[in-house]
């Protein structure tokens, strides 16, 4: 069976982490190809990578497998018209831009076209990623299997049964980074006010971060057990927890992230 070629439209920061993943997946560096408005970035793809290159998408669309696209999402209905409506027999669309539906892209790419879409978050550039995928009815078991091995070269990634989830992921795992350093932010400022220099407090505050996910992701029970055996009747840690109960964290948590997934459902509407 002939390995599948696979291209990337848009080399920024998410397709340059993809395609280093899949090198160290065994995909092979002939198998890549990447397109970039610029013959430097092709060039420094090529150094860095030893993959193939082109300055013309429309020529890339036509010799891959699979295109992924990685470009913003205002930019994507025009990267899209500009294609070809007849491309590569068999071929997969795979969108990692954000608020772009699987209608928008089957209208401006061509009625019937396969297309999984789907949400990465920035850890995928750590290759400790986490994507949310919804494949459309076109898309193949093969190609889904295609799809996860792209996205898992960077993370795991997670299939989806409505695209209308995809929102959802936005506001738990692709905005989620940022809540988590919003909080580490929040720790070390009040380390420091409690008397620790800010480094030491900075310090505490990540490795704790990174112990305490790490704990999480390996452990039989779930976040809230794992809580519950930290916090001994009457100790330190209860009363930061009672603290947080009285100010309704979960309330808050809840608020946020209803509204990021209100403006992913937004974006959707404004970017069709």
């Amino acid at each position: 069976m002939t390995a599948p070629i696979i291209g990337f439209i848009g080399a920024g920061n998410m397709a340059t982490s993809l395609i280093g993943g899949m090198l160290q997946q065994n995909i092979k560096p002939a198998q890549i190809i990447a397109s970039d408005r610029t013959a430097e970035q092709c060039e420094r793809l090529v150094k860095q990578f030893g993959i193939g290159t082109s300055l013309d998408n429309a020529v890339l669309a036509n010799e891959c497998d699979v295109l992924v696209l990685a470009v913003k999402p205002q930019v994507m209905q025009a990267v899209c018209r500009d294609l070809p409506r007849e491309r590569k027999t068999g071929q997969l669309i795979v969108s990692i831009a954000a608020g772009i539906s699987c209608a928008s892209l089957e209208q401006w790419l061509g009625e019937g076209t396969a297309i999984v879409r789907c949400m990465p978050n920035t850890p995928s550039l750590r290759r400790q990623g986490v994507s949310g995928l919804f494949a459309n009815a076109s898309v193949t078991e093969a190609q889904k299997e295609q799809a996860e091995n792209i996205l898992n070269a960077v993370g795991i990634s997670l299939w989806l049964d409505q695209e209308e989830l995809i929102d959802a992921v936005t506001a738990v795992s692709g905005s989620g980074p940022a809540y988590f350093f919003y909080m580490m932010e929040a720790m070390t400022a009040a380390g420091e006010k409690l008397g620790l220099p800010r480094d030491t407090a900075e310090r505490l505050t990540l490795f704790t971060a990174l112990g305490a996910a790490d704990m999480a992701v390996h452990s039989d029970v779930d976040a809230a057990e794992l809580r519950r055996r930290v916090c001994s009747p009457g100790g330190t840690t209860e009363q930061a927890i009672n603290s947080f109960a009285s100010d309704d964290l979960p309330a808050i948590v809840e608020r946020a992230m209803r509204a990021a997934a209100a403006r992913g459902a937004e974006m959707t509407k404004e970017l069709a």
